[in-house]
C-alpha cells in the first residue's frame, strides 16, 4: 500500500467516527477469566499491549475506532435461563469496562451520544446481543436489553432459534415463524437494530418484509464474491437500498477467502472418508494437524477489498460498513491481524480511487445514519 493513501486515511479517521459493528472482545476476556465479570475485566489491562487479543485500547486508537458495537455473545449451547443469565453477565462486563477506562470508553446508546462521545475524545461503547436464543423466547427479556443499551439483536447464531432459521442449520421454519415477525415488530418499536448476520436467506427476506426500519449486517460478506452460507446473496444486498440498511462487510477468512473456503471443503470431505464428525472443533482441529493434505492458504486485504467493491455495486455506496469480527476468529487476512488495521484498508481503497466522501460512508457515516433512523421510527 502506498504510504501517501494510509497517511490520507489516518488524517481522515480524525474527522470521521469509524463505526465497528461486531468486536467479540467481552467473551474473549470471559474465555480468560470465567463468568464473573468483574474478574474479566479485572484480569487483563487493555491499556498495555494484549498480544493474545486482536483488541486493547493502543490498537483500537491505531486504528481509529471511534465507535464499537461490542458483542455480548451467548454460545448456542446456554438456552433458557442460561442464556438470559449469561447475555445479562456480558452485558454487565462492558458496563465494567466502561467504568475500568473512562479516558478512552463511554458507553452510548443514541446515536447522537456517539457522536458526543467521538467529539469528546473517547471511543464511542455500543452493545450487540449475538443470537435471539438470549432472550429466552420473552418480548419482556427483549426490552429489558434495550433499557440496558442494547443497540442490536442478531436473530441467530449458529444454530435455528425457536422463530428463526440460521443460515449454519438446517432450516426447519422456512425463514421467520410468527413470533419471529413479532420479535422484529418489536425491535423496531424499541429502537433496535435488526441484525440479519447468521441468518439463513429465507429469514432476511422475512425481516426485509416485516421491518419498518432499516436492517443491518454486522458481520457478513458476498455470497456472490464467495459462496459461504454465512453471507449475504446478491438479491437480498439490492434491497438494501429500499430499506435504507446497511451490511458491514466482515474479516472473518472463511467468509472472505474463496481458496480457504475450496480447503474447508476438502477437509470437510476427507473427514467424511474417515468417519469423523467435521462439526466437532476439537475433532476438526487434531485431524487438520494430522492431515497430510495441502497447506491453509491465508486470506488477504485485497480478498476483503473484493468484497468491499461488489457490496457497493450491488447495494450502493450507502448501504454498506465495517464488522471486523476481532476477538470472534482465531486468525484474520493477511494486513488485517488486529483492530490496529483500519487505516490500512481505507488506505487501500483510497489508493484506488475511492473518494474520501465514499471512505467516510464505509467507515462509519452509515451506519450512524441507520442508527438515528431506527431511533425515529421507535415508538416506545
Amino acid at each position: 500500500m502506498d504510504a501517501a493513501g494510509y497517511d490520507r486515511a489516518v488524517a481522515l479517521l480524525q474527522a470521521v467516527q469509524l463505526a465497528d459493528g461486531h468486536n467479540d472482545l467481552p467473551w474473549a476476556l470471559r474465555l480468560i477469566a470465567g463468568p464473573d465479570p468483574d474478574a474479566a475485566v479485572a484480569t487483563t489491562d487493555l491499556k498495555t499491549a494484549q498480544p493474545r487479543l486482536h483488541t486493547d485500547i493502543p490498537r483500537l486508537r491505531q486504528g481509529g475506532v471511534g465507535l464499537q458495537f461490542w458483542s455480548v455473545y451467548v454460545p448456542c449451547q446456554f438456552e433458557g435461563h442460561a442464556a438470559v443469565t449469561a447475555v445479562l453477565e456480558q452485558i454487565e462486563l462492558v458496563h465494567r469496562l466502561a467504568a475500568r477506562y473512562p479516558g478512552d470508553l463511554l458507553l452510548a446508546s443514541t446515536a447522537d451520544e456517539a457522536e458526543a462521545a467521538f467529539r469528546a475524545g473517547k471511543i464511542a461503547s455500543m452493545l450487540g446481543a449475538e443470537g435471539g436464543h438470549c432472550i429466552g423466547e420473552s418480548l419482556g427479556v427483549l426490552r429489558a436489553l434495550r433499557h440496558l443499551g442494547v443497540r442490536y439483536m442478531t436473530l441467530t447464531h449458529n444454530l435455528n432459534t425457536s422463530w428463526a432459521d440460521s443460515a449454519t442449520d438446517t432450516a426447519v421454519h422456512g425463514g421467520l415463524t410468527d413470533f419471529g415477525r413479532e420479535v422484529v415488530r418489536t425491535m423496531n418499536r424499541i429502537g433496535m437494530l435488526v441484525d440479519l448476520s447468521h441468518v439463513a436467506p429465507s429469514t432476511m427476506r422475512d425481516a426485509l418484509d416485516v421491518s419498518a426500519a432499516p436492517v443491518v449486517f454486522t458481520h457478513s460478506s458476498c455470497r456472490a464474491v464467495n459462496d459461504h452460507p454465512r453471507n449475504v446473496p446478491d438479491d437480498v444486498l439490492e434491497r438494501l437500498a429500499g430499506n435504507e440498511g446497511v451490511c458491514m462487510i466482515t474479516f472473518v477468512p472463511r467468509f472472505v477467502s474463496p481458496a480457504l473456503a475450496e480447503w474447508d471443503q476438502g477437509v470437510q470431505a476427507a473427514m467424511e472418508e474417515a468417519g469423523l464428525d467435521h462439526r466437532d472443533l476439537d475433532v476438526r482441529g487434531k485431524f487438520i494437524d494430522s492431515w497430510d493434505g495441502p497447506k491453509q492458504p491465508d486470506a488477504t486485504l485485497d480478498e476483503v477489498v473484493t468484497h468491499i467493491e461488489h457490496a457497493r455495486e450491488v447495494a450502493g455506496i450507502d448501504h454498506i460498513g465495517l464488522g471486523g469480527d476481532y476477538d470472534g476468529v482465531g486468525t484474520l487476512p493477511i494486513g488485517l491481524e488486529d483492530v490496529s488495521k483500519y487505516p490500512v484498508l481505507l488506505g487501500a481503497l483510497l489508493d484506488r480511487g475511492w473518494s474520501e466522501d465514499d471512505c467516510a460512508k464505509l467507515a462509519g457515516r452509515n451506519a450512524l445514519r441507520v442508527l438515528r433512523a431506527a431511533e425515529d421510527v421507535a415508538t416506545e
